[in-house]
């Protein structure tokens, strides 16, 4: 029964998570998390890469706190706390900025997700489509939450919306773990409801450490939410409805409706995930399948360019305009992949501007423009406009709003597969890897999760 007082928008939040089984997936709906789990463990087990300080420094942390081994620690041969385990992979799923992401929810979630529910169904002992399950309803939740808020809205106050609706997320996810009631999710909320945060300070942080550590952040306080709700602590009951509100706090223009239409029916927060083909912020990837494009059709190299032009929507372009972060400046990112043909993630952790002198020069000659018009439509598309000027005088442009790897424009099974193989090669051998393609595939048939944790948690195997 749910708590009383609680309020319709938590109640029914509550109703959905205690009533959550593995048989509420549809089909469709648990293929595509699987494919989101695969793409997602991919680029998780990348971050554990030694040479990448951010995996190598969160995991040398939560080891030096100790705590019971219950929960693996991604690539780094050791186990610790749940919460702990939380928090360094979930910081290790964001790091190479190359995981699925919702587009119009502007979102990071299986980064959050496949950390919190790998966590606790290895330390319960849970079978494997429990994780799967866990998937799903924790991005769903996240999903809402992000649109009823509004991602632009979060991003106005400056809130990073993974942040703050992926701890609401990974708390959904803990709390179907655990078998919480309707009054335990119900207070379970409000204690994430006292942890969500996640400012979009890290911008300014040229390491890249505190940008994924938000996504850790969230995993972590969401399954310490639901951890804690399970012993019986006390939370606020109407989080989403009455008093100091969710709503009150990161958004000036909610839209509540986006949190119960078509709720338990409908699974956009998992089936409009998109994958990745680059190692970058999401917002630059239409922008780059169209500079590519330009690039093969006129079969330019970098050397050939003289200048490019980035218009993009108005509310966006403050996360891309000469930001101090590689994965996130256009400046740095589109001369990179021209040089390149394309990115990967030693390309956020090695500035190529200081070893190419090309890449140096057009990074310069890189312009980011706001278009008002543009932003008519954002953020349910990132229209972007990409003007490229040659050294000869000649002018191409694009325009695009779907980028390769939408559910509008899906990567191939087979480009999925190349790409975790690519990503997971950098500190997995081809047996290690084809292991874990062939454990998450059977993920769920599998009576527990071990053989994948145990997969994704040794150590490199070139070390």
């Amino acid at each position: 029964m749910a708590t009383r007082g609680s309020g319709p928008l938590t109640e029914a939040w509550a109703k959905l998570v205690a009533g959550f089984t593995a048989d509420s997936v549809p089909e469709p709906v648990r293929a595509r998390a699987l494919q989101m789990i695969l793409d997602g463990s991919g680029a998780l087990l990348a971050a554990s890469d030694p040479k990448i300080s951010t995996g190598r420094r969160i995991a040398g942390f939560v080891e030096g706190q100790g705590g019971a081994p219950q929960a693996t620690i991604v690539g780094h041969g050791f186990r610790t706390s749940v919460v702990n385990a939380a928090l360094a992979n979930g910081t290790m799923g964001y790091t190479c900025d190359v995981e699925p992401h919702h587009p119009e929810g502007v979102l990071h979630p299986i980064a959050v997700m496949v950390p919190a529910a790998l966590a606790l169904a290895e330390h319960l002992g849970k079978p494997g489509r429990d994780l799967v399950a866990a998937v799903v309803l924790g991005c769903e939740i996240e999903y809402r939450l992000s649109m009823a808020l509004g991602p632009v809205e979060q991003y106005n106050l400056g809130f990073h919306p993974s942040a703050v609706c992926g701890c609401f997320g990974a708390t959904a996810a803990a709390a179907f773990l655990l078998g919480l009631d309707e009054a335990q999710v119900t207070k379970a909320f409000g204690l994430a409801g006292c942890q969500a945060s996640g400012l979009m300070a890290w911008e300014s942080d040229e390491t890249e450490n505190s940008r994924p550590f938000q996504m850790g952040m969230a995993a972590r306080n969401g399954v310490t939410a639901a951890m804690l709700a399970a012993q019986g602590f006390g939370g606020p009951i109407g989080i989403f409805d009455h008093g100091h509100t969710v709503f009150g706090a990161f958004s000036r223009k909610a839209a509540q409706h986006h949190m119960t239409d078509e709720l338990g029916t409908r699974w956009d927060g998992i089936m409009e995930l998109a994958i990745k083909p680059y190692s970058s912020v999401s917002f630059l990837h239409p922008g780059l399948d169209s500079l590519l494009g330009i690039q093969r059709a006129n079969n330019l190299a970098i050397e050939d360019v003289d200048s490019i032009v980035l218009r993009f929507p108005s509310s966006g372009t403050h996360c891309i305009d000469d930001n101090p972060l590689k994965s996130h400046c256009a400046q740095y990112i589109l001369p990179v992949a021209l040089s390149k043909t394309g990115l990967r993630v030693a390309d956020l952790f090695t500035d190529r501007r200081l070893s190419e002198p090309e890449v140096a020069r057009l990074s310069a000659r890189v312009t980011v423009v706001q278009d008002d018009d543009l932003d008519k439509g954002f953020p349910n598309r990132y229209e972007t406009v990409v003007e490229v000027t040659t050294t000869a005088g000649k002018t191409f442009s694009d325009k695009n709003g779907i980028a390769r790897g939408y559910p509008e424009a899906p990567l191939t099974d087979a480009e999925v597969r190349e790409k975790f193989a690519r990503l997971t090669g950098a500190v997995a051998s081809p047996k290690r890897i084809a292991d874990l393609a062939a454990a998450i595939d059977g993920l769920w048939e599998a009576p527990g999760v071990e053989r994948y944790a145990a997969l994704m948690g040794a150590k490199p195997d070139n070390q």
